[in-house]
């Protein structure tokens, strides 16, 4: 079974088949999904999306190039929502100085405060670094994030870059990317990674994976990840889903290895999962 640790299912690229396509994610091997908030409104509507879906959980941030919207109130909101049960994380939150929608000081600021809020939570953090590597690393080292946790979001930046992120005991997306033909780099970065630093994501509906690139990506695409992987890693499919499985439960604080991720007697999905991951 498959943990997709970071996906969009609120956005509207799944407006018209959204009911469907969730419900049936159990059916695909896809034992549990965290939704993870980009704006405001994406963060009510993931909020919308835990309560329906016992296999769904939340992670509440702001994107850094949709920060312009943050003030004290929203900001307050967001605090209160991250006491929520089903929310496991705050994210997406970081530095992206690609796009600059909003300018740097304004990312930087709420990159902290962010940071501030994930630590009186004790929650991780889903980190959002793009062309701001040594921003990151900066800020990170300085909000004390290795005593907080928490995964890079799909990861692209050096080996070197990768060290320092192990240090602090960080996580790193892999996803649809690493089945490119151009991803010779982050191929040399997963090879280079602990398989005990791997989690898997999709980041749909964006990031398909070979051979779907370009299309709009789900959960289901996943194996196609887990077989980049195995491949890379020298080691069976089954035991790339087994090793993320729990490193994602870890990240999330949903216990140990995934021996003890399930949070409520509703979760039967995961309860299923586990039953398989063991007799495997």
């Amino acid at each position: 079974m498959i943990f997709d640790t970071h996906a969009h299912y609120d956005d509207e690229a799944f407006d018209q088949d959204r009911e469907t396509l969730l419900a049936g994610l159990p059916g695909a091997g896809i034992a549990r999904v965290v939704n993870i908030g980009a704006d405001l409104a994406s963060c009510r509507r993931t909020i919308a999306l835990t309560e329906r879906y016992p296999y769904i959980y939340g992670a509440l941030g702001v994107h850094p190039s949709e920060t312009g919207e943050l003030d004290e109130a929203s900001f307050a909101w967001l605090k209160g929502q991250c006491g929520l049960e089903k929310c496991v994380a705050v994210g997406e939150v970081g530095l992206d100085y690609h796009w600059k929608e909003a300018d740097v000081r304004t990312q930087k600021n709420w990159f902290r405060r962010f940071l501030d809020l994930a630590k009186e939570a004790r929650l991780p953090v889903v980190i959002h670094s793009r062309d701001a590597a040594q921003d990151t690393l900066e800020i990170l080292r300085a909000a004390g994030a290795k005593d907080l946790g928490g995964v890079m979001h799909c990861y692209s930046y050096s080996k070197e870059m990768a060290k320092s992120l192990l240090e602090m005991g960080f996580f790193f997306g892999i996803g649809g990317v690493v089945t490119f033909q151009n991803a010779k780099k982050l191929r040399e970065v997963v090879a280079y990674l602990p398989m005990d630093t791997l989690v898997l994501e999709t980041d749909c509906p964006y990031l398909s994976p070979e051979p779907y690139r370009g299309k709009r990506n789900s959960s289901r695409n996943l194996p196609y990840v887990v077989r980049a992987v195995a491949e890379i890693k020298g080691i069976p499919e089954k035991e790339v889903e087994r090793i993320t499985w729990g490193n994602a439960c870890k990240l999330y604080g949903m216990g140990e290895g995934g021996k003890n991720c399930i949070l409520s007697t509703g979760d039967l999905c995961c309860a299923q999962s586990l039953q398989t991951l063991e007799g495997a």
